[in-house]
């Protein structure tokens, strides 16, 4: 009877060390460890608040594509205005401006600008004496104006024909300005308002340099952000993963559709050698759709908007790129895994059309491996990570992928840096230990950084709160990638984190335990397997 009893408890003791050192751990990962990855943002994918210096050569720099503009006339002392966000002719007749007299500029070069109203109407003007109207569908030769600017904020703007547009008594913009208008108060001359110039991305990039320039300069980019120092610098830290944001014109290089220029896919077959070489693996993530997926700069937006989920063609696009990078690097000893699609956005992109996006993607990964990790996005925005729970995506390798930022969110405004670091251990591991107990997809903090809102936080205060991240992610079924590896700004920039002492990778209190308590497991297995033999 001892000896039956005896043989149960090494049973147990078996059991309880399975699921200690088994459950959590990532297939291809070196040691059967979890991801602990570093993103390579504003390399492949540009975003110029990582590296802003890249935009400094761009000639009216100030007016990118997406740049929102209001205009004054000097002489009436009134804003243009699209009433209603355009359909009727244009008015110049408002005290005070809003969204009906706020324009998002479309650049075609340094002088030539398209006018977009808040309803998605473009500015036109069709001939000698003809009215400004809000009225036009898309862009073509007639909805394009040449800008003269005196200073920052003094404007003239004219036709193709040289004609200059003027405001008359009658509150109208008009076709018909006599002669060249000087800097004086003349009804030509308008006092430009720069209101919001927040996207830096590819295509801003691109198109405000044009092909030629844009190409020089990404290709330098390209060859010196990320090279294989970095890999070597991961891995002696203990970075197993690297995170690798591309664009959607990836799958069109060298000659990408305009204004995206090629060379990307170059630069990721150098990251996929150097991350072999170094034996880190690769997530390949799809951070701007065509269309853009959230309106933000790093989705390669050109205005703001998103069009992702209105068009077929782009989601027949999204699914060709998936298919080409599946095809090319699914039986790649490097990779990983995937990802579909970066940070949708809930106020745009609908949870049913997501869902069937990932669905599709999901069957053609599964076309050329049967063993890399297909990773879904949560929504940005009021989303319940558990909406892609219950989906039914796939049945094999899938990951969540939540990106936990203390910012972007009034709720951390006022909060301390221990309010922030209690914050991790209450609210983020609740909702990690809730979502690894569910039964679905594997979880991935894909994104987070050791910065918040504290304004005057000591060296010890970034230690401190760097530590409460990594003991709470480190729980992740999947496990976690830090964003970013370089930045113009120190507390978002890994390598300076770590080389400058402010974030520590080492075990924390909690894992120490963990790998205490694997190692009892394995005793135990051990001990029972003597036994048993």
């Amino acid at each position: 009877m001892g000896l039956v009893f005896n043989k149960w408890v090494c049973a147990f003791l078996l059991c309880c060390w399975l699921i200690i050192c088994g459950v959590y751990s990532v297939e291809g990962i070196r040691g059967d460890s979890k991801v602990k990855g570093v993103n390579l943002g504003g390399w492949l994918v540009i975003e110029g608040w990582i590296k802003p210096s890249l935009f400094d050569g761009i000639p009216n720099g100030d007016m990118l594509d997406g740049t929102e503009v209001q205009l004054k006339s000097v002489t009436l002392q009134k804003y243009v205005s699209a009433e209603n966000g355009g359909g009727r002719n244009v008015t110049v007749d408002r005290d005070v401006p809003s969204s009906w007299e706020t324009f998002t500029l479309w650049r075609v070069s340094a002088s030539e600008y398209q006018f977009r109203t808040s309803q998605g109407k473009f500015l036109t003007c069709d001939g000698k004496g003809c009215l400004v109207a809000a009225t036009a569908e898309s862009p073509s030769t007639e909805e394009t104006f040449y800008i003269e600017r005196n200073g920052d904020n003094k404007i003239h703007i004219k036709l193709k024909s040289r004609a200059y547009l003027q405001a008359t008594v009658g509150s109208q913009l008009t076709e018909g300005y006599p002669g060249v208008p000087g800097w004086d108060d003349n009804a030509a001359t308008f006092e430009m308002t720069i209101v919001a110039n927040n996207l830096h991305g590819d295509y801003q990039l691109a198109n405000g340099y044009g092909h030629s320039q844009a190409k020089d300069v990404l290709k330098r980019h390209r060859s010196s952000f990320i090279s294989i120092e970095d890999f070597k610098f991961l891995y002696r830290h203990g970075i197993n993963t690297v995170r690798i944001p591309v664009g959607w014109w990836i799958a069109f290089d060298p000659d990408p559709p305009p204004p995206f220029i090629g060379g990307s896919l170059e630069a990721l077959e150098n990251a996929f050698s150097w991350a072999e070489a170094y034996n880190i693996k690769c997530i390949i993530d799809l951070h701007a759709a065509p269309g853009s997926q959230n309106g933000m700069e790093h989705s390669a937006s050109r205005d703001g908007t998103t069009g992702w989920p209105t068009s077929p063609d782009y989601i027949s696009k999204t699914l060709h790129v998936i298919d080409f990078l599946a095809s090319r690097y699914g039986t790649h000893p490097a990779l990983l895994g995937i990802e579909l699609l970066n940070e949708p956005s809930t106020a745009t992109v609908p949870l049913d059309f997501l869902v069937s996006y990932y669905k599709q993607g999901y069957q053609i990964v599964r076309k050329y491996s049967s063993t890399a990790y297909v990773i879904i996005c949560q929504r940005i925005g009021n989303a319940d990570p558990l909406e892609l729970y219950q989906a039914n995506i796939g049945s094999h390798n899938i990951v969540l992928d939540l990106h936990f930022y203390n910012l972007f969110d009034t709720f951390f405004v006022n909060m301390s840096a221990l309010d922030n670091i209690q914050y991790i251990y209450k609210s983020r591991e609740a909702q990690l230990q809730a979502l690894n107990s569910a039964n679905g997809p594997l979880v991935f903090i894909g994104e987070w950084v050791n910065e918040w809102n504290v304004t005057s936080g000591s060296q010890t205060d970034y230690q401190d709160f760097g530590r409460a991240q990594l003991e709470v992610y480190n729980a992740a079924s999947f496990g976690w990638a830090f964003w970013t590896l370089k930045n113009e700004r120190k507390h978002w920039d890994f390598e300076w984190s770590i080389r400058n002492n402010y974030l520590r990778l080492g075990k924390s209190p909690r894992q120490q335990n963990f790998n205490s308590l694997r190692f009892l497991g394995l005793a135990s297995f051990c001990f029972c397997l003597l036994y048993l033999l």
